[in-house]
């Protein structure tokens, strides 16, 4: 080792050996400190060479003066030096900059000197002398990698708690700023609206968004699932009856067009709404009056309507299963919201939302996001969407034994396997002819896959036997007639084309 030098010394001594850097824009900055000066020459060297701004120090108190004044990304801290030891060190870089990523390097290394420097807030150490110089570059890239992340996660918790409005419709990315700027655009007119996305996406919460943002807010917005009701039930949902009217209609029922009089009706799952019921609902948007089932006279509404489907309307009007006339009444303006897959830079923005929400309904002191569980998340597929990753978070919220979600806290199908990236794509995995594809998947994946093929073939069996009668083959499955179409939509079946001739 040198002989210890003061503070300003050591820092000019090095200095006039290695000229510091003026940080340039999109450069990690590195600085390194250790009091032999051929590790910092040779270290200079190579993390200089992988493309970084590097400052050497070969004493730690010239580097606690230069971290009160000055960013720096990544440390690489010797353990033992004069004056202040590694630790002590890293302990003080927290203190002052707590997103510096600190790797502790030693030639004395044991499991208790790493398991130290870890739990201090390191975040790797690294032996001396280097096995493989190269092992160096890689834990520095790795140390900025996961320093972006948490700079990035910071940064979307700051955003999101500055966002106003928009009913707790979370993202940044390009294609919610499109869905924002449609909802802005189209919320102050009286057009009806068309929502087109997967389950899960947030549908109903971009309704009440353009219902909160126009001049209708002060009136309510009533919701209704389409598809969650039978036809007849729909119509008196939607309508209204007379007392009467049909067997168990006891009393009057005001339907949810004149409970939504001077605001907004959200018909959620439009797609599943029989031919029927579509006529009457098209004479209401044309008329402005509704007819109460079992009523002589009609009454007046003015109700705004924004409706919302998973399934492709224009697929299923060339069908003959959507009306083209409804259709065009209802997609004066259309908002298509994307798949949670297709904007996964929200994921951690949407995470922290969700977290935080979590942690105040159960009572949690539960405040952050570990890095390896923001990687696990951004690596999953969402068939769910936003719903699945809401439950996925409440889920860890409750789980978790500390104060930051680990990868440990996600259910089982979500972690990551070691060494693992969230960028890893599965390879193909050859199968025999006598197992189904799906043999080869993950339980969760496999079990959906299985499940989805049996629904499939059962309704193509029994439409054949039916011979395309939708109302018969939904009476033999047991099911009600709208819950059988869904299977049917699901799977893209057409009952037509197994209808003689």
């Amino acid at each position: 080792m040198t002989q210890p030098a003061s503070t300003t010394e050591a820092t000019a001594n090095v200095e006039d050996e290695v000229t510091r850097p003026a940080r340039e824009a999109g450069r990690a900055r590195i600085l390194i400190v250790d009091d032999e000066r051929a590790i910092l020459r040779a270290l200079r060297k190579v993390v200089g060479g992988a493309g970084h701004d590097v400052i050497t120090l070969d004493e730690p108190l010239g580097a606690v003066e230069l971290l009160r004044e000055e960013e720096v990304d990544v440390m690489l801290v010797d353990l033992r030096m004069p004056h202040m030891s590694g630790m002590e060190l890293l302990a003080k870089a927290k203190e002052l900059r707590p997103s510096v990523e600190v790797v502790i390097m030693t030639a004395f290394a044991t499991v208790e000197t790493a398991l130290a420097a870890v739990k201090a807030g390191a975040f790797d150490y690294l032996t001396k002398p280097f096995e493989n110089i190269e092992k160096v570059t890689i834990t520095v890239d790795k140390a900025l990698e996961r320093k972006r992340l948490v700079d990035r996660t910071r940064s979307l918790e700051q955003e999101l708690k500055s966002t106003k409005g928009f009913a707790s419709i979370v993202g940044t990315s390009d294609a919610m700023r499109s869905v924002f700027q449609l909802i802005e655009s189209v919320a102050p007119t009286s057009a009806n609206v068309l929502i087109q996305g997967e389950t899960g996406t947030g549908k109903e919460l971009v309704a009440r968004a353009i219902h909160s943002l126009s001049d209708r807010s002060h009136e309510r917005v009533v919701p209704i699932n389409c598809s969650a009701l039978s036809e007849s039930l729909l119509e008196s949902e939607l309508f209204g009856h007379k007392k009467g009217s049909f067997t168990g209609a006891t009393h009057d029922k005001k339907g949810l067009f004149e409970v939504a009089h001077r605001g907004t009706l959200f018909l959620d799952e439009l797609g599943d709404m029989a031919l029927s019921t579509q006529v009457k609902l098209l004479r209401v948007l044309q008329e402005g009056e509704v007819r109460p089932i079992g009523a002589a006279e009609t009454i007046k509404v003015d109700v705004r309507v924004v409706a919302a489907t998973h399934v492709d309307l224009e697929k299923a009007m060339k069908e003959g299963r959507f009306r083209e006339d409804l259709y065009y009444r209802l997609n004066v303006i259309s908002i298509p919201l994307p798949a949670l897959r297709e904007r996964k830079d929200d994921i951690p923005m949407l995470a922290a939302f969700f977290l935080r929400r979590a942690a105040e309904r159960y009572g949690r002191a539960v405040d952050g996001i570990e890095p390896g569980c923001i990687d696990a998340l951004l690596a999953h597929h969402w068939e769910g969407n936003v719903r699945e990753l809401e439950n996925v978070i409440d889920r860890a919220v409750v789980l978790c034994p500390g104060q930051k979600l680990r990868g440990a806290d996600l259910p089982p199908h979500l972690q990551l396997e070691e060494g693992a990236t969230p960028a890893r794509a599965a390879a193909p995995v050859a199968t025999s002819s006598a197992e189904p594809a799906y043999m080869t998947l993950p339980f969760r994946q496999a079990k959906e896959a299985a499940v989805g093929s049996f629904e499939r073939r059962y309704v193509e069996n029994l439409l054949a036997r039916c011979e395309g009668n939708v109302s018969q083959a939904a009476r033999e499955a047991g099911l009600d007639r709208s819950n059988f179409r869904r299977v049917l939509q699901k799977h893209d079946v057409s009952a037509d084309s197994f209808k003689p001739g």
